[in-house]
């Protein structure tokens, strides 16, 4: 091989990948000594105001650069040669080994110089480049993208352009493509004018050249994981013939450390990875040393930092406890249940070596969150009018995780004063004791009710985090209710006090992407409620709902979404039912377009008077850019005396909704109108709320 390229091979990582922050280590080969060529320079060739050495083997002295006439680039003529300039040659540079073949410094050709101008980006030649994610990356860095569409002159286009051009070579270097060059054009028109004016086109060329691929993986000090091994290299990903990507790498090193400490080494090191780039082969070779060390069983916990959960309640949210594996997986499990509690606003677990050398302890230090929130929300849906809700909470005023919130509810058709307890963690991990005590005065179309609950509960809970695919709850509860209503034939009020008992119980399957905003799968879920009713002379019967949801995405920003519900009270007739235990249906989550209520049996005043069944199904089309989104939908249903639905008489309604999403769900806005109305029913109906409507 010629010295020239023999130059040519080099070893580079980061300093070839420059914008993706990849720790990666190099080294290149170094250049073959040549006849003739000096094997040491004196110590002040490093220092740039020491005089410069003199070479007699070129027959002329170093310029004095002191001298303000002395030009750039030429000596004067030489004596010798009366005419001849001779060349002017810079000094010897020490040997770079790292460095890698110097590519072309971005230039910018320009055909419009003065001005100022609106421009248009375009880039040529990534069509056969295979790099996933590099435009986005480049849309996020790039100067011209950040300033398209405002006024410039041609100069900071210019500048913008050469800046953007070092940018998409130095990404593609990221993803391999070492031989990359990216030329930028300036000048000519495109796209549409504005205000009469055409906007300048700016042009970045690319020729790609050759991806670069691993000649050859390797992971030195694995093979001590023994039977892990093969498991650990998978998780690193990165093997033999891939692209040389810089980000793939850097993944692979995250994955290998966290399955490292999945498979229980608590203390495994992994070495900077070195990576060998041959020029000539367009291949590349990658060492990483591994030192898994040993396998660890977990011990303890040990509770540093201000107070926030005793032991014994972090061992009961901990899934890892003491002589399991340990695993890190589990760990990063704890931080974050300790986090959702709302009572710990900073967590850090540490291993912690014991005297065992294959037992390690967790050294767990938490900063407690402010443990109180004051809370306000207001409402409006037709038919169920305006209110203003104002909760206070302590997340820990009975510890553990004793959280008491007292709520107040004022609104036009509604009055509430309620307390609850919700103790987090009860007994269980995910495990939730609840109990309320709650005085509510609703004063509806259909009746009006001052009622007195105590209810307590247990269930299994689903949040954002932990999304659950099978949720459950059981319970009791005792109500006192005072409720007037009429009778549905003749019109003439009556008044009447029931005494429930009721012991509702709960099953759900939610496997879906996504709690308040599901883009894809399915919900299925079950509520019975067996009751005594002491009205009168006591008797009993049974209410059961079903409901299910589907959704189904096509493409990136439509999901088609449905819903059936399902309702059904056996062993009493509606009338003799509780008017508050009854099935109602209309409004913002049932048929959107009527009325809270509106829809089934009503009485001589066009009053709802409630039913003993119901079906209902809801169709929506999830239309989303950005951070909007426009929802049309269709629905449908009915109520019926009977205590099984009969599927006729069906009201529908449609209408289109407006979503703005935010991190923790969408708000969500509802404008319908009913299809086939009845006599009273209002034309339009609005809905607000968070979340979508199913």
């Amino acid at each position: 091989m010629s010295p020239a390229a023999s130059r040519r091979r080099a070893r580079s990582a980061c300093a070839a990948i420059v914008l993706v922050a990849c720790p990666v280590a190099a080294h290149g080969q170094d250049a073959p000594t040549t006849a003739g060529a000096p094997q040491a320079l004196p110590d002040n060739t490093l220092d740039p105001h020491s005089p410069m050495a003199a070479m007699p083997d070129l027959g002329v002295d170093w310029p004095d650069l002191a001298k303000p006439d002395a030009p750039l680039g030429m000596l004067p003529p030489d004596e010798t040669s009366p005419g001849a300039p001779t060349l002017f040659l810079p000094p010897p540079t020490l040997p770079d080994a790292a460095a890698k073949p110097a590519s072309k410094p971005a230039t910018s050709k320009t055909t419009e110089t003065t001005g100022d101008r609106r421009y248009v980006l375009s880039i040529e030649g990534l069509g056969d480049v295979a790099a996933e994610g590099l435009v986005e990356r480049f849309d996020a860095l790039s100067s011209l993208h950040q300033g398209e569409g405002a006024v410039a002159n041609v100069a900071q286009i210019d500048r913008r352009a050469r800046e953007d051009a070092d940018l998409l070579r130095e990404l593609l270097r990221a993803y391999g493509y070492y031989d990359a060059e990216v030329d930028a054009r300036v000048g000519g028109t495109a796209g549409p004018t504005l205000s009469g004016q055409p906007r300048l086109a700016v042009t970045l060329s690319v020729t790609a050249g050759p991806s670069y691929r691993f000649r050859s993986v390797a992971l030195p000090g694995l093979a001590a994981a023994g039977r892990d091994e093969v498991a650990l290299a998978h998780a690193f990903g990165v093997k033999t013939g891939d692209p040389v990507n810089a980000d793939k790498v850097t993944g692979g090193i995250e994955a290998l450390k966290l399955a490292l400490g999945q498979h229980g080494y608590a203390f495994a090191t992994v070495a900077e990875p070195d990576i060998t780039v041959d020029h000539d082969t367009h291949e590349a070779t990658l060492s990483l040393a591994v030192e898994p060390g040993k396998v660890m069983r977990f011990g303890a916990y040990r509770l540093s930092g201000k107070r926030v959960f005793g032991m014994r309640h972090l061992m009961r949210i901990s899934r890892m406890k003491p002589g399991d594996r340990y695993d890190a997986t589990r760990l990063d499990d704890l931080r974050r249940a300790l986090i959702q509690t709302g009572l710990v606003s900073v967590v850090q677990l540490t291993p912690v070596r014991t005297a065992d050398p294959e037992v390690v302890d967790v050294d767990a230090r938490l900063e407690p969150a402010p443990p109180r929130t004051i809370a306000g929300t207001l409402g409006y849906g037709t038919g169920e009018g305006a209110s203003i809700e104002i909760s206070w909470q302590h997340r820990n005023l009975l510890p553990p995780e004793g959280a008491v919130t007292f709520r107040g509810l004022l609104g036009t058709q509604e009055q509430l004063l309620s307390a609850q307890l919700r103790r987090g963690n009860f007994r269980d991990r995910d495990q939730v004791l609840t109990g309320q005590v709650a005085i509510d005065h609703q004063n509806r179309p259909a009746y009006d009710a001052k009622t007195l609950t105590l209810a307590a509960g247990m269930e299994r809970q689903t949040n954002i985090i932990w999304q659950k695919k099978w949720t459950w709850s059981y319970g009791g509860e005792l109500i006192g209710s005072d409720e007037r209503d009429v009778i549905a034939a003749t019109g003439q009020p009556r008044r009447r006090t029931y005494f429930i008992t009721a012991a509702p119980l709960s099953l759900a399957y939610d496997g879906t992407d996504d709690l308040l905003n599901p883009s894809t799968g399915w919900r299925l879920s079950a509520h019975v409620s067996p009751e005594v009713s002491l009205q009168g002379s006591p008797f009993t019967y049974v209410r059961i709902q079903l409901d299910g949801s589907a959704y189904q995405p096509v493409g990136d920003h439509l999901v088609f979404a449905g819903r059936l519900r399902f309702g059904s009270i056996q062993g009493a007739s509606a009338d003799r039912i509780a008017p508050t235990r009854r099935f109602y249906s209309g409004g913002g989550g049932s048929v959107r377009g009527f009325g809270y209520q509106k829809i089934g049996p009503r009485d001589i005043d066009n009053d709802p008077v409630g039913g003993a069944s119901l079906a209902e199904f809801g169709l929506e089309a999830r239309i989303r850019f950005g951070n909007f989104g426009l929802v049309p939908f269709f629905d449908g249903g009915n109520l019926y005396e009977q205590s099984l639905p009969r599927f006729t008489g069906f009201r529908y309604g449609t209408g289109l909704g407006f979503r703005y999403y935010t991190s923790f769900g969408p708000v969500r806005v509802d404008v319908g109108t009913p299809i086939n109305p009845l006599p009273g029913d209002s034309r339009v109906a609005v809905y607000v709320s968070l979340g979508q409507a199913f």
